[in-house]
């Protein structure tokens, strides 16, 4: 994932509605109007949120019928985690090697 990519995602997963969006899709997709039950916003605001969390890759839209079903897009959430883990992996490296001298 590119640096600018991963800026979105982080930008997007920033916002604690959009947390909750991707909260509310990851056992199955939903449309617009399901989503906006959970929260105490408009329909516009919920695709607003929406289009976000799409344009960093969180989300994919499927046409069914005369609705959009949004679903989670576990790739984008995947590539942060492997950034993140290099923090990890770094300390864990520290660790050992501090383990190491000390034996």
């Amino acid at each position: 994932m590119q640096a600018r990519q991963l800026n979105w995602v982080f930008g997007a997963l920033a916002d604690p509605t959009r947390r909750a969006i991707l909260a509310s899709l990851r056992g199955v997709g939903a449309p617009v109007h399901a989503l906006a039950r959970n929260f105490k916003m408009s329909r516009p605001a919920v695709s607003k949120h929406l289009a976000v969390l799409r344009g960093a890759g969180l989300v994919r839209e499927q046409r069914r019928g005369r609705e959009n079903v949004y679903s989670l897009d576990r790739d984008a959430l995947a590539v942060a985690h492997a950034w993140l883990g290099e923090f990890w992996r770094e300390r864990l490296s520290a660790l050992r090697q501090l383990a190491e001298e000390t034996e």
